[in-house]
């Protein structure tokens, strides 16, 4: 249950933060909300490190498929756009990835 917290928390404040660089650029928000951006990225960073892992990149590939199912909660809760039929299939199908490379047997 930790890890999947872990996972959740860097999955908000890594899409928060790259979505407040994305309205400063895209969606004409003032310079200042860069600031609490780099903050949550930070944020995020230091999350991805008390992931259950031996090894860095088994945690980053593991997050992968949890950031993807996040990024589409994000469309549809902050950005109002519903999820089609295919973005719930492939983001199940990273979950299920996700899993087998965070649970699969290791020798």
């Amino acid at each position: 249950m930790r890890t999947a917290l872990i996972y959740i928390g860097a999955a908000i404040t890594e899409i928060g933060g790259c979505f407040a660089l994305w309205s400063w650029l895209r969606l004409g928000k003032p310079a200042w909300w860069l600031f609490p951006g780099l903050l949550s990225l930070a944020a995020f960073a230091s999350l991805l490190t008390l992931a259950d892992s031996d090894v860095a990149g088994r945690a980053y590939a593991t997050y992968g498929g949890i950031y993807i199912a996040a990024s589409l909660a994000w469309l549809w809760t902050i950005e109002g756009a519903r999820p089609d039929r295919w973005d719930v299939a492939g983001a199940c199908v990273c979950l299920i990835g996700a899993a087998i490379i965070l649970w699969g047997p290791r020798g």
